[in-house]
């Protein structure tokens, strides 16, 4: 009987000394990395604070083709995309100013200032996270809003 009961509790005290390292071996490692952190938008202009009403998070997946261009549009809001794949340059209105930014980088946008995005040979998947105010929109499309009053 003491053979057996040995035999039983050397496994048994090997799984109790074991046994939270390997438990601990295979959780996995959760890895962090700052993409992007800022106080001013891709052309410098620095960030002036945020509404004052009810806040508003809106997240949106983007998914632009291959030799487009996107109307000239405005944000009211503070925005932030990331780049999933592919190559977006964004262009503002009336100067020389760019940028361009490629898979596994972030961009701040503008607010309040007139810009357009476009892609070249390959298309782009982005996601674009906006912190505005509930009624406030996100974006304002100018080519439709000049169309539209001169209707």
């Amino acid at each position: 009987m003491n053979s057996l009961l040995k035999l039983l509790f050397v496994p048994l005290s090997l799984i109790s000394v074991l046994g939270p390292t390997l438990v601990r071996a295979r959780e996995p490692q959760t890895e962090v990395q700052q993409v992007l952190q800022t106080t001013h938008a891709w052309d410098g202009t620095t960030y002036q604070g945020y509404p004052k009403g009810q806040p508003q998070v809106t997240v949106l997946r983007i998914k632009i083709p291959a030799h487009t261009a996107l109307h000239w549009h405005l944000h009211p809001v503070i925005s932030a995309g990331y780049v999933m794949s592919g190559e977006l340059t964004v262009e503002k209105q009336g100067t020389n100013e760019h940028i361009t930014i490629h898979t596994g980088q972030a961009l701040c946008e503008t607010v309040d200032s007139i810009h357009r995005g476009f892609t070249t040979d390959q298309p782009v998947e982005l996601i674009v996270f906006y912190a505005g105010e509930a009624g406030t929109p996100i974006t304002v499309d100018k080519e439709k809003t000049t169309a539209s009053a001169h209707e």
